[in-house]
């Protein structure tokens, strides 16, 4: 019961934040000279009787702050306009924002499965080539920015054909079996999630190891030892416990920095995702879709943050009381 009411209030906390969100998003694009319809004018599949009504709906011949309420009441509504292509925003978002979250939870786990244990090694074998060799790797991981080593494995797929050039699927996807399905989506996607593994995996190494060297030289931890347990007790039973807790506020942070870092690599890897389709509309200056992605990211966001809220009240017992 206690946890329901904390996400509740959690919930109605994030209301602000939308609304601060998208009043900022909305001024920084409308400030922009340019016209938000002109793409949809230049596009003479769409006849002017849509225009007028985007028009409308926007009021555009308002002042902006008006132009700000009408967009708001739309997206409350549903509505959430056209694309400067003539296609509902909203069948856009359902198309992208599965394949992003598919990227980025893949990567998570991943990301989890593997630093997390390497963390723990490096830091029982502090100071040891393991560790040596490991923070070397882990340094060069996290030197080396995203959208370099995205480019860097296009070009390595290029020259070998080994892997998929882009997109999540191929031409003939709708022919193949269930079985083949899943492998082409897995073999499409064995590049961009190896790009963002990278990245985030010397980060969240390095966090792991230096929580679990604080806690290995905590009191409580030197008493376990002089009480004569065995160090995997020790290690796994006592210290991991309370150094894993910070971990899990990371997460939080680790699925927003995915989503802003994922962009880029989806535009590199013509991945079809919600980063891809965020940089696509700000360069078509398309007001709808760059707006409506924006709220769909920070909503993203912001369940992130709150899954790890929920999994740290879960986990510590001693956060549970003043939820």
């Amino acid at each position: 019961m206690e946890i329901l009411k904390y996400i509740i209030k959690r919930i109605l906390q994030t209301i602000p934040l939308l609304i601060l969100v998208s009043v900022i998003s909305f001024f920084i694009i409308r400030l922009s000279p340019v016209d938000p319809l002109a793409e949809l004018k230049l596009n003479p599949s769409i006849s002017p009787v849509t225009v007028e009504k985007e028009r409308q709906r926007l009021g555009l011949d308002k002042p902006i702050i008006v132009q700000y309420g009408k967009w708001a009441f739309s997206f409350v509504q549903g509505d959430l306009g056209v694309t400067s292509t003539g296609e509902k925003v909203s069948q856009k978002l359902k198309e992208r924002i599965p394949n992003t979250l598919l990227l980025t939870i893949i990567v998570i786990l991943l990301t989890w499965l593997v630093g997390v244990p390497l963390g723990i090694l490096a830091a029982v074998k502090w100071k040891t080539p393991f560790d040596r060799i490991l923070t070397v790797f882990t340094s060069i991981g996290m030197a080396i920015p995203s959208f370099f080593l995205a480019v860097l494995l296009l070009m390595f797929a290029v020259k070998t054909g080994w892997f998929p050039i882009g997109g999540l699927t191929s031409p003939d996807y709708a022919d193949m079996s269930f079985c083949g399905k899943f492998i082409d989506i897995s073999y499409h996607l064995v590049l961009p999630v190896f790009v963002l593994f990278i990245i985030s995996l010397a980060g969240l190494q390095r966090q792991m190891r230096a929580n679990m060297l604080d806690v290995l030289d905590s009191d409580y931890v030197k008493f376990a030892r002089a009480k004569g347990l065995s160090e995997f007790k020790v290690v796994y039973k006592h210290a991991l416990r309370n150094a894993v807790n910070p971990m899990i506020t990371l997460l939080g942070f680790e699925f927003a920095g995915l989503l802003s870092g994922a962009a880029l690599t989806e535009y590199v890897f013509q991945y079809p995702g919600l980063g891809r389709l965020i940089l696509e509309a700000v360069l078509k200056s398309d007001i709808n879709l760059v707006m409506a992605s924006l709220m769909m990211g920070a909503v993203m966001l912001i369940a992130g943050n709150l899954i790890a809220d929920i999994l740290l009240i879960i986990t510590d017992p001693r956060i549970r009381g003043k939820a």
